[in-house]
């Protein structure tokens, strides 16, 4: 799995894979992109982690409510990995876990992290 994170206001949109945009004919499915139940505080925005699978190269995001002083789309290139997601985490001003199933395994992650580091 490839990690990003987008900050709240924003969505995705056109997703890459290795022979162009996504062909959900060709994969016979949509890709598997997923808002994680986490989020940071950095500057004082919150951004949101969403996990993608290995075959994604790219990600379009575009804020949610289009202005004249915002930028109007981003593609995103460098999608991370799980130990880069931890080590962001770890250095965050805060980190905010929503309540859903997969919240106990990311608190129990950062948790591990923060031991690691000590």
């Amino acid at each position: 799995m490839k990690y990003f994170f987008l900050s709240e206001g924003w969505q995705t949109g056109r997703i890459w894979e290795f022979g162009g945009l996504w062909n959900e004919f060709a994969w016979q499915r949509k890709p598997h992109l997923k808002k994680m139940p986490l989020c940071m505080v950095e500057n004082g925005e919150k951004l949101w982690l969403y996990q993608v699978e290995e075959a994604v190269l790219m990600v379009e995001v575009r804020p949610t409510t289009p202005s004249t002083q915002t930028i109007g789309q981003v593609v995103l290139k460098r999608l991370m990995a799980a130990d880069q997601v931890l080590e962001h985490l770890c250095s965050a001003d805060t980190v905010i876990n929503t309540p859903d199933n997969n919240g106990f395994a990311a608190t129990a992650a950062v948790d591990l992290a923060n031991q690691e580091s000590d």
